[in-house]
């Protein structure tokens, strides 16, 4: 069955924000092409809707389409009352209370604090309002260095282009990293970005120095399965381990063993995806040398056990 995402769309809204739920959604298919994903939209009183661009959009819908939602989106705002007082009408804070699944993009987590839905629960937002947020909520748990957090029925994304993550996690989760990579390939993305929000918060920029970790990562990511300690990573990149690791968490935001880590459960989750092969077998090909450890580390990542996550995406 297709999976119905509503978004709520408010007076002041950021038209990017608005666009990512329905192109990423739009491109989710399952093998045999056909769509994952409905997305409708709607608006207070299904009334014209002003972006912050200048122009106005007429959603479809009016709130009662939240009944008929399996997820609820909120797009950001550049203004309005949740944004100046965290506050917004009674009838839409009634409205987003109750569903099985609410996400924001961006300020929308202003509109989702203001409901009551963050209180107490880990959250994001786009970094230059982060402040403001804990002033309007400080009952909120607001980690404002990550890309988006997930937590289960309640999702929130940093600042605009972090929606697109969030939309995509959102896909992986539900259908598999396969899906999710053939949709970012579909919209010509990568299919994770590397480090958090917290890597484009301004801060003075280290001085230029003509060289860089990049060329170190991608041969890591070709040597997955060999034991790659920081003393080997610096050497290849030609650089003291002191110098290479901040060099390093400059560049993505990670420190290098959590980098490698990432995309050695990507890997792990790729192959159990899309190979039989035993888990004994995709440990070692990952990185982790044991099933235990692939299996202590996959549990990290996505909450389940190897033999689980692929009998729920073998299927999918």
């Amino acid at each position: 069955m297709t999976h119905r995402i509503a978004v709520v769309v408010l007076d002041d809204f950021a038209p990017l924000d608005l666009g990512i739920p329905g192109q990423l959604f739009w491109a989710a298919r399952d093998g045999d092409g056909s769509h994952l994903y409905e997305v409708v939209t709607c608006s207070l009183d299904r009334a014209p809707v002003r972006t912050s661009a200048g122009y106005s959009v007429l959603p479809d819908h009016g709130l009662e389409v939240l009944d008929t939602a399996d997820t609820v989106l909120v797009p950001g705002v550049h203004g309005g009352p949740a944004m100046t007082s965290g506050t917004i009408p009674v009838r839409l804070r009634d409205a987003l209370r109750g569903r099985p699944r609410v996400m924001s993009i961006c300020t929308g987590a202003f509109v989702l604090a203001a409901a009551g839905l963050l209180d107490g629960r880990p959250a994001t937002t786009h970094w230059m309002y982060a402040a403001r947020l804990r002033r309007f909520f400080p009952e909120v748990l607001l980690d404002p260095d990550v890309l988006f957090v997930d937590d289960g029925d309640v999702l929130t994304s940093a600042g605009v282009a972090s929606g697109l993550d969030l939309c995509l996690h959102v896909i992986r989760s539900d259908h598999g990293s396969e899906v999710a990579n053939r949709t970012a390939r579909r919209c010509v993305m990568p299919p994770w970005r590397e480090g958090g929000q917290a890597q484009f918060i301004d801060r003075p920029l280290p001085e230029p120095t003509g060289t860089g970790t990049a060329a170190t990562r991608q041969w890591m990511l070709e040597h997955l399965d060999d034991p790659l300690d920081l003393a080997a990573l610096a050497e290849h990149a030609r650089m003291s381990v002191r110098t290479f690791t901040r060099r390093f968490r400059e560049e993505t935001g990670l420190s290098p063993a959590r980098w490698l880590s990432r995309q050695r459960v990507e890997h792990a989750r790729h192959l159990l995806e899309t190979t039989d092969l035993a888990v004994a077998q995709i440990a070692r090909r990952s990185g982790f040398g044991t099933a235990v450890s692939l299996r202590q580390h996959l549990h990290a990542a996505v909450g389940v056990p190897p033999l689980a996550y692929r009998q729920t995406f073998r299927g999918t």
